[in-house]
């Protein structure tokens, strides 16, 4: 006789051993398993199993005894036949392109997931599953610490990338949270080099405002710098004057302000994870080499290209040696990196906070603007506002529950 397939819904308590149970059963009338799905949230289970069977003088055995182990197990079960047709319509979806939405935040409110769903539905997109990669938050949130991430699978052919990108931007302003859509393909589950901007992301300062304050020229400096960051003035030029202001500084206070680095928020987690990973990880730093010779130390970099200050008898001369790394510039390493490396750029993430890393955050298979200007996360791929640097973790699809083991 014709086979039949059929889908089988359990809920109730988790416990050890419904899986096996219910297969169990399955496998004694040779059963073939088409789809199988299970969740555990707060310890209740959903199981789906769609399974087709040999011949139809089976499908009561099998309900028969599905039924009575449910029970048996305390669990609610549901059985629904599922004809040809419809399961040839759910294979052929299949076909359809795949999109990660990660939420991330101090914490995600009903509102502002209500909003990002009704936006993805907006787009044609189905959501095919969530997951929290952070863990369960505390009653009692304490806002140096709390952090709660979610993760939307999606599947469906998108209308509109840019309006969606857009209404994403504006959410992100409004609500005070991360969102990164992404594709979901081999490149976002493989990715193998992360280059940084040092100044602002992988430390809190500006190191030429230090050195600035220092030689007292900080006002003048910093201004230049600010500009410099929004866009407004070339990085070059900017570059040339505040170096030029640094004339005269002893240069022992540059060891002083190394030692003293304040290292970015997460820093130290995110980078003990892609070390463990085996990421290559590299600088590419409008700054100074000295100083990202120091972090190179600190945090077994693979790569350090920043600017050569110039130093004679001890003291800064107000030069630099050899080419400003601008924006351009920064590009173009990220390029060459990954060319030695034999990685191709859609493995490759970007992080940085001023308009002078655009170009490698566009290039790279992955841009994120980090704690960066409004027009700056308005031209990147991807940002980060809500928390430190090791948020890049859960836009790679990390969970608390490997990472902190």
């Amino acid at each position: 006789m014709d086979s039949e397939i059929i889908l089988i819904s359990i809920s109730g308590d988790d416990k050890p051993g419904v899986t096996a149970a219910i297969t169990g059963i399955l496998g004694k009338y040779n059963a073939t398993i088409l789809d199988i799905g299970q969740a555990d949230i707060h310890h209740t289970l959903s199981l789906g199993i769609l399974f087709r069977t040999v011949s139809q003088s089976d499908s009561g055995n099998i309900l028969k005894e599905v039924l009575f182990k449910c029970s048996e197990l305390n669990l609610t079960s549901r059985f629904t036949p599922v004809s040809v047709e419809r399961y040839n319509n759910w294979v052929a979806r299949q076909g359809k392109s795949r999109y990660i939405v990660t939420l991330l935040g101090k914490v995600i409110t009903a509102e502002q997931l209500s909003l990002i769903t009704h936006s993805v539905a907006g787009q044609n997109l189905n959501i095919d599953s969530i997951k929290r990669l952070t863990g369960r938050p505390a009653l009692e949130l304490d806002d140096e610490t709390s952090r709660f991430c979610v993760e939307l699978s999606l599947r469906g052919e998108l209308k509109n990338k840019k309006e969606l990108s857009a209404r994403f931007l504006e959410y992100s302003a409004q609500l005070g949270i991360d969102i990164s859509f992404q594709k979901d393909d081999i490149f976002r589950r493989n990715r193998r080099l992360i280059c940084f901007d040092m100044d602002s992301t992988l430390i809190k300062t500006e190191v030429i405002d230090e050195l600035a304050d220092r030689a007292g020229v900080g006002a003048e400096v910093r201004a230049i710098t600010e500009s410099a960051m929004r866009g407004e003035i070339d990085f070059t030029e900017s570059f040339k004057k505040r170096v030029a202001l640094l004339k005269g500084l002893d240069e022992c206070v540059m060891r002083d302000v190394a030692e003293n680095l304040p290292i970015m928020d997460g820093a130290e987690r995110l980078m003990s994870i892609l070390k463990k990973t085996g990421m290559k990880i590299a600088i590419l730093s409008g700054g100074f080499t000295y100083f990202g010779n120091y972090l190179k130390k600190k945090f077994d970099i693979d790569y350090v290209y920043a600017n050569e200050l110039e130093i004679e008898n001890g003291k800064l001369t107000g030069n630099y040696v050899g080419d400003v790394v601008d924006g351009k510039r920064k590009a173009e390493l990220l390029r060459l990196i990954a060319q030695v490396e034999k990685i191709d750029l859609e493995q490759v993430i970007a992080v940085g906070d001023g308009a002078n890393d655009l170009p490698m955050l566009n290039l790279a298979g992955l841009g994120i603007a980090f704690h960066a200007k409004p027009k700056v996360k308005a031209n990147a791929q991807q940002s980060i506002s809500t928390i430190g640097l090791d948020g890049i973790l859960y836009f790679l699809g990390f969970r608390d529950i490997h990472i902190d083991m």
